[in-house]
């Protein structure tokens, strides 16, 4: 990596050079984000996952721009066009517009007005009227015109000038930065089309109507939405520059560069100035501004949805517990499954206690004997069609004192029901079984559930399919992988899916992990995934502190100790009079380790920092024990609600400009970011967390548009 990108890289994360350089080549000898922010704290400088993440994107983003500089120089050199000025120029830049800007007078066009110009004979006419020598262009044009040429009058030849001296401009780098820059800072605007004046179902969009907000400072959800309604046809959109001004600005930088034509040559040069800002600049620069504006609109969303996206990865599990688990519904009856401890499906039934079949009492019983028959210990619920309903029939299902009962979001059920994952999983059964069977494993472990699932399919983001979907899946994948590397994996239970998200391993390695596993039973050390087929040195470097063996023979296998450091554990025992197993999980012990007793070689301060302190709670999952919910028992509808209520609910989807919560009236309300109590700009992501149980006050109903408008109380 050249230093220039290096320097860069450093300047956008905000870190020092020597460590973009170190986590450069941490990569390049294959080393994942998790291990090198767990494992490799020396050579980062304590980086986290966050801004090592943001530097390999850097490092991918200037490997792709270094590749991108070899074509263009090669292509200008091959034209005979490559100056060392041009060459200097294009390799010192680190700014994408500016390279694309520098190539874009040599790069291969399609034919255009002045590419048939200059066909004609017409480039030694152009030069003569940007020519301070230049006399009466009627005069002056008529040596490329009439018999014989390939103009034939006048007109058409000082046209065609016209058209050559455009294009010049237009890619002239200088002036495209500068009505850049003026654009930047200009307003877009707006306003229905007819398509959109005619179709209801444009009518989502009328706040964008008539509309006009400096570009620089639109919310990136109101962006968003706007150039969806501009795509689907509803709206048309443009940037209120100056035409006359810009035309101005764009002749006096010509004129800077390239000496002042004479009166009657400048007046061709204006008109070829007015064509070249109206035809070629506004058009390409508008869009240029556009895609812009949407790149920073993505970033921010993208950077929303992975919040989201880590918190409903490490919502609170419920852990092993025998489980009964429920997908409502009205028609079609209420599917229901038991699950033992470790997630197996042990039976399925279909009740029907709502309308039409209302069979409420043979629901009861069959409810009843399940729970006794499998001594469930906990009931979870679908939040979605008749989930209410269900939640108040199971109520007055007699069950053990000690039975909780929990609302958990179907986001993503069904599509897990229909996928590959789920066939593999339960062959033998339908989507509505598979769907049951996820509601259920997601309360017991949402993170091992939900990595099954394609994270756009969760219902917490905004505009995901409208984002740049290539660093929407490199931020989610990431999201998930650090989710599942914090926690940590068990390697005899994990599947396959969550396995494959583990730093280091990947989904092939992931399936032999797995058959090693059914062929020879339980791993009982880590080091037993030497024998795995293909999982070499480096696979087992990294994969190895994020896997645990509980009831190991060696305590340390089920703790986020790395193996290249149990012999600095095992000298700490030793130092301090007792066996390994007795300093794992021992806080007194861990508190009489002097830390600057062992740092050697790679194994600085930090390292040893986080094995004491890993070694007083061993294997330790970071994520709280999930809480029971209850909705108010007054609001089942959205007509049940009145101003000033209060009420308890949960937070379903947080975005940008506020918090979407679940009050049980099966439409969720908004709390905007102005009503969370917070003076100044606020940021709902800093305010509230996903599946957070809060108190609110209604502020707004509107039953026609089904919108409620919400206060955060606590």
């Amino acid at each position: 990596m050249l230093e220039i990108y290096i320097k860069e890289t450093a300047s956008k994360v905000g870190c020092k050079e020597w460590q973009v350089e170190n986590c450069e080549q941490l990569f390049a000898d294959g080393a994942t984000i998790p291990f090198i922010s767990r494992y490799r704290k020396e050579r980062t400088g304590g980086l986290d996952e966050v801004a090592i993440a943001e530097i390999r994107h850097w490092v991918d983003v200037f490997a792709e721009m270094a590749r991108r500089k070899e074509t263009i120089l090669q292509t200008i050199s091959e034209a005979g066009a490559l100056s060392d000025e041009l060459r200097k120029r294009i390799e010192n830049t680190v700014d994408s517009r500016e390279l694309e800007d520098l190539y874009l007078p040599y790069r291969p066009k399609r034919r255009t007005r002045a590419t048939a110009a200059k066909e004609a004979g017409l480039e030694p006419l152009a030069d003569l009227l940007c020519s301070p020598r230049c006399g009466d262009p009627a005069i002056e044009a008529k040596r490329f015109y009439g018999t014989g040429k390939k103009v034939a009058t006048e007109e058409e030849a000082l046209a065609g000038a016209r058209d050559i001296i455009a294009e010049r401009i237009s890619e002239t780098a200088a002036v495209r930065e500068s009505i850049r820059k003026v654009m930047k800072q200009r307003r877009l605007v707006s306003k229905v089309t007819k398509a959109g004046k005619e179709s209801q179902d444009a009518q989502k969009y009328r706040t964008y109507f008539d509309n006009s907000e400096p570009i620089s400072r639109i919310a990136p959800h109101r962006l968003l939405a706007i150039l969806r309604a501009a795509d689907e046809g509803f709206l048309s959109l443009k940037i209120d520059a100056d035409a006359e001004k810009s035309a101005g600005m764009i002749y006096w930088d010509f004129c800077q560069a390239n000496g002042r034509p004479s009166r009657l040559g400048g007046e061709q040069v204006r008109e070829a100035v007015e064509d070249c800002y109206k035809r070629l600049l506004e058009p390409s620069l508008t869009n240029e501004v556009i895609k812009e504006a949407k790149e920073k609109a993505d970033i921010e969303s993208i950077r929303v949805f992975g919040e989201n996206l880590r918190q409903l990865l490490l919502a609170a599990p419920v852990g092993q517990k025998r489980l009964l688990a429920i997908d409502p519904g009205f028609r079609t009856g209420c599917k229901v499954v038991c699950l033992d401890a470790q997630g197996n499906l042990l039976c399925h039934e279909v009740i029907y206690p709502h309308p039409p079949a209302n069979e409420k009492v043979k629901a009861i019983q069959l409810i009843s004997s399940l729970i006794a028959k499998y001594k469930i210990e906990v009931i979870a619920i679908g939040n979605g069609t008749a989930g209410r309903e269900t939640e108040e029939f199971i109520k007055r299902v007699p069950k053990p004192q000690d039975c909780r009962v929990f609302s958990v979001s179907e986001d993503g059920a069904s599509i897990y029901s229909a996928s590959d994952v789920a066939r593999d999983e339960f062959p033998q059964y339908d989507v509505t079984v598979r769907g049951a069977v996820s509601i259920g494993r997601r309360l017991m472990d949402p993170l091992a559930e939900l990595v099954k699932i394609d994270p756009k399919s969760l219902g917490v983001g905004q505009y995901q399919h409208d984002v740049d979907q290539v660093l929407l899946k490199e931020k989610l994948d990431n999201t998930v992988e650090s989710c599942v590397n914090s926690v940590g994996v068990n390697l005899n239970t994990a599947s396959p899916y969550l396995l494959s998200y583990v730093s280091g391993i990947g989904p092939a390695l992931a399936a032999n992990i797995v058959d090693y596993r059914k062929e020879n039973g339980a791993y009982e050390s880590r080091e037993e995934l030497l024998k795995v087929k293909r999982l070499g040195a480096k696979a087992y470097e990294q994969c190895a502190g994020f896997l645990r063996i509980p009831d190991a023979e060696n305590p340390l296998d089920n703790s986020a100790v790395h193996p290249e450091s149990y012999h600095i554990v095992d000298r700490m025992a030793r130092d301090l009079g007792v066996k390994t197993s007795e300093l794992v999980g021992s806080p007194e012990l861990c508190g009489k380790i002097q830390a600057e007793k062992y740092v050697e070689g790679d194994f600085g301060l930090p390292t040893i920092n986080d094995i004491i302190k890993e070694l007083a709670k061993p294997g330790r999952d970071p994520r709280s024990e999930a809480q029971e919910f209850e909705f108010s028992q007054d609001i089942h509808a959205i007509d049940d609600l009145k101003t000033g209520m209060e009420l308890p609910g949960i937070v379903t989807n947080i975005t940008a400009f506020g918090a979407f919560v679940d009050i049980g009236v099966h439409e969720n309300g908004l709390i905007h970011a102005s009503n969370m109590g917070v003076k100044g700009q606020c940021d709902p992501s800093k305010v509230l967390k996903l599946h957070q149980q809060v108190k609110v006050s209604v502020v707004s109903v509107d039953l026609d548009r089904k919108r409620i408008g919400l206060r955060l109380i606590k």
